[in-house]
Parts: structure tokens; C-alpha cells; sequence
């Protein structure tokens, strides 16, 4: 089994993750046949199949899945000791892989990242766009370094720290501006319009309407708050968005805003990253610069 190295279990979590020889191989930067070869030669070395290779994708054998979760944990090991090494120097450098929520992304990751460039020019960030559940495995995994969610994430192994509170506001056609701003319970009335299943922020809109036991069967979803500004602005319903949201995509769509009466829906907006990882005092002030961003443009 010495034989097994680094390059081979980054190989195969690669192709574990994509299930897919092509994606896999651009990943690694590598040409697909190259992968092929490495991957039979891990086989070779281990004496079983790991893969059960398909037209389409790649399904892993029940060694194959066993072997996927150990490479993991051997290689978050791996990337911990680079970590341990770099959080002894008095600024960043190298890598930093971040993900962020797509109701957050659009909205406060370019100032981030240019405020973040500024701080630490040496640091070389790849932000990653997924959603909450997607970016907690990724974290769990070792995929990326920290995430910028809402809160709680309740994940016994993460770091939490929560940076600011915003609060939602409803969007409206332009002919209610004047008319009373409805209660939750009215809400529930209303034709409201929501992000698809996926989405923390669909889950908050739901709750703060109590819609969690009955949705409607005529519910409309979209896949970005664009899109469902865009529709309630055609006349179609109505919807929530996060504050942060409002400037960027109230602005081409013929739609009003208001706040809804307290208690108002809110969300809290923290970073997130393993409790095991030893860069955790530089991405405690790096937490800190997200929150001065999303400060500045409250």
C-alpha cells in the first residue's frame, strides 16, 4: 500500500466528487486518458475495482465509496498541515477557497473580494456560488476553506460567527405602493412568489408566513431573487428579498418596496469554517472584513 500516493487519492476524489472522467480530468488539469491510467493503477495497487465505469458517469463500488471518505479525510489532513505552516506567517498567502450563498454572492462578494485583495495581496481567492447545504459538505470535506451563510448552521464540527443582521422586505407591483402593507397572515393570502427548494432563504420566507404545512398549490418558484423580482414586477405575485438585494435588483423591474411590520423577518449573516482548522485566527479577521462590507453597504 505504500505505493498509494497523494496524486492518487487527489485523482480519485476528484472523479469521486464529479463521477465523471472529463470533469474530473479538467479539474485536475490533466487529459482524461491520464486520469484512466492513474486510476487503474490505484486499482492495481489496492487489488479490487474502485469505479464501475458507465457511458455516462462513473458509479463507485462499495470499496470505491469507503476509500472516497478515508482519501478525504487524508487529504483534509494533508491541507491542514500546508494551513498549519501558513498560519505561523504574519499575513496570508496562497490559496483561499471561500463559498458564499447565491442571496448573498451578488450583492457583497465583489466588495469582499476587492477589500480582501487590498488587505492581503498575496492571498489568491476562489470564491465558490452554492448553496447552504452544498457548501457545508464542501467545508466538511475539505473542499473549501470557509463559507458565508445565514445562521445557524448547526453543524457540531463548524465555527459560527455570526457578522450582521438584515431584514427582508417585501416586493410589491408598483400599483400597491400606497396600499397597506400586509401581515404574515395575510401574506399566506397572497400569491408569493419563492426560491426553489435548495435555498435557505425560501425556508425563511416560509417560516416567517407560516406556509411550512400548506403550501400553495399554485406556488411559483425561481431560481434567483432576479427572477423573482422580475415576475412580481409583470404582475405576478409577490415577494421577499434580503435588503442587501434591493438596489441591484429593484432597478430595471416596475416594483415597490416596503417593510413588513415588526416583528420584521430577518436572517443573520455569519462565516463559517472547521473548528480544526489552524488558519482560524486569520479567518476571524477575515470574518470581520465581510462584516465591515456588509456594514458599509447597509
Amino acid at each position: 500500500m505504500s505505493q498509494i500516493t497523494l496524486k492518487h487519492l487527489r485523482y480519485f476524489e476528484a472523479l469521486a466528487h464529479h463521477g465523471h472522467f472529463g470533469r474530473a480530468a479538467d479539474v485536475c488539469a490533466i487529459s482524461q486518458p491520464a486520469l484512466s491510467v492513474q486510476m487503474q493503477e490505484l486499482e492495481r495497487i489496492l487489488g479490487a475495482p474502485l469505479i464501475e465505469r458507465g457511458a455516462r458517469r462513473i458509479r463507485l463500488t462499495r470499496l470505491g465509496e469507503e476509500f472516497s471518505a478515508r482519501a478525504r479525510e487524508v487529504l483534509r489532513s494533508v491541507d491542514e498541515l500546508s494551513d498549519l505552516a501558513r498560519a505561523s506567517r504574519n499575513d496570508l498567502s496562497g490559496p483561499f477557497r471561500i463559498g458564499i450563498i447565491p442571496t448573498i454572492a451578488p450583492y457583497l462578494l465583489p466588495a469582499f473580494v476587492k477589500r480582501l485583495s487590498l488587505r492581503h495581496p498575496d492571498l489568491d481567492p476562489h470564491p465558490r456560488e452554492a448553496v447552504t447545504q452544498t457548501l457545508i459538505d464542501e467545508l466538511l470535506d475539505g473542499r473549501i476553506d470557509a463559507a458565508i451563510v445565514a445562521l445557524p448552521v448547526s453543524e457540531p464540527s463548524l465555527t459560527e460567527v455570526a457578522l450582521f443582521e438584515e431584514d427582508f422586505v417585501l416586493v410589491r407591483s408598483e400599483e400597491d405602493a400606497g396600499k397597506p402593507v400586509p401581515s404574515s397572515d395575510k401574506l399566506r393570502e397572497m400569491r408569493l412568489l419563492l426560491l426553489e427548494e435548495g435555498h435557505c432563504f425560501r425556508d425563511q420566507a416560509i417560516s416567517y408566513c407560516n406556509l411550512s404545512s400548506s403550501l400553495p398549490r399554485d406556488l411559483m418558484e425561481a431560481s434567483s431573487l432576479s427572477t423573482l423580482v422580475q415576475m412580481v414586477g409583470a404582475g405576478i405575485g409577490v415577494t421577499l428579498i434580503p435588503e442587501m438585494a434591493v438596489r441591484i435588483e429593484t432597478r430595471s423591474a416596475a416594483v415597490s418596496i416596503a417593510h413588513l411590520p415588526n416583528p420584521q423577518p430577518s436572517r443573520t449573516v455569519g462565516m463559517v469554517w472547521r473548528n480544526t482548522n489552524p488558519l482560524a485566527e486569520h479567518l476571524t479577521a477575515i470574518a470581520e472584513l465581510f462584516r465591515e462590507v456588509g456594514v458599509d453597504a447597509a
